[in-house]
């Protein structure tokens, strides 16, 4: 065990975002919100009142750096 391990945090934060970001729609349907409008025009904006507070909805969110959260959804995107 004297082998240094070396682990990719990167995606575990990827993973972290795309978990929060499922959770954060599921709070928005819940609400009645549109959620695609919801998260575009915070992802827009930079204003977080596009998130419901609701069951810390928001506070979820905006650990992350919005440019992060673009870039996951681009890499999603041209992936599939």
């Amino acid at each position: 065990m004297s082998e240094t391990k070396v682990y990719n945090t990167q995606k575990f934060e990827d993973a972290l975002i795309k978990e929060t970001l499922k959770e954060v729609v599921e709070i928005l349907k819940e609400r009645g919100y549109n959620p695609i409008n919801q998260l575009v025009g915070y992802l827009m904006s930079g204003d977080p009142g596009y998130i419901s507070n609701h069951k810390e909805a928001r506070n979820r969110l905006i650990k992350f750096e919005r440019d992060k959260i673009l870039e996951i959804l681009v890499k999603d995107f041209i992936n599939k």
